[in-house]
């Protein structure tokens, strides 16, 4: 799948039903977010989130946050209340458009499109914290997220933490992804996105999973440091969360 592909995916997502497209909680799909509760979320994850990195004694100071995927900002409010400034990028436009509304009145929180392969519009040791939650097990491929990853820690700076979630395993039938795979089916044979997005369960997010071991060695490979893992709670899925930080 190409980036531009990608890229249309979530516009599209982003129109149908952006909450739900970034929290994919059952029985929330169609308008079911609450916003106050859903980023109620937000403020929980990060203050997890936080706790353990202040465990492993990072980051050393809190000015810059860097939320990737952002979609409406879930995360990056959170962490605009924590950090002197947060800057979130999405792929999408919508979604960033939509993250400018519902954060109009929290000034610390930025947010910028970065439908790009890499993060070369921001300096290399830039921020505190780097942090991805649920997004890229959506990234078209395994050299995708390992991309991502190397410019993560690229952008850290030394005394700083970079964070993010991947899921190690996903067992079967959802390995085969039918939700996805029906969707794309219907579309090539003209059945209304709009109608598939609102009205059916099915979608265009893709799963990709990378198990630990290979995550490992990609951050040994880019000399970062390994501090800890946690596993994520999203059955039936596996995922762990990396605390890491550059050397």
């Amino acid at each position: 799948m190409s980036l531009e592909r990608h890229t249309q995916d979530w516009e599209r997502l982003a129109e149908a039903d952006a909450l739900w497209a970034v929290l994919t909680v059952p029985g929330r799909r169609g308008g079911g977010w609450d916003v106050d509760e859903f980023f109620a979320t937000g403020e929980a994850e990060v203050d997890h989130v936080l706790d353990v990195a202040a465990s492993l004694g990072l980051p050393a100071g809190r000015e810059r946050a860097l939320d990737f995927g952002c979609g409406v900002g879930r995360l990056t409010r959170a962490l605009a209340g924590r950090f002197e400034t947060a800057t979130g990028v999405d792929i999408s436009t919508r979604m960033i458009e939509q993250a400018r509304l519902l954060n109009e009145s929290v000034p610390a929180a930025r947010f910028e499109v970065n439908a790009a392969v890499d993060l070369a519009r921001f300096d290399a040791a830039s921020f505190d914290l780097v942090y991805s939650g649920i997004v890229l097990q959506h990234l078209p491929s395994v050299a995708d997220i390992e991309r991502y990853v190397r410019e993560f820690l690229r952008v850290v700076r030394p005394d700083g933490i970079v964070v993010f979630g991947i899921p190690c395993h996903i067992p079967l039938p959802w390995s085969l992804q039918p939700r996805r795979r029906a969707y794309a089916l219907l579309r090539r044979v003209g059945v209304s996105e709009s109608w598939l997005l609102r009205r059916t369960p099915l979608t265009p997010m893709r799963m990709t999973v990378v198990p630990e071991t290979p995550v490992r060695r990609l951050l040994d490979e880019a000399g970062a440091r390994l501090l800890q893992t946690e596993p994520i709670d999203e059955r039936p899925v596996r995922s762990l969360r990396y605390y890491a930080s550059a050397r």
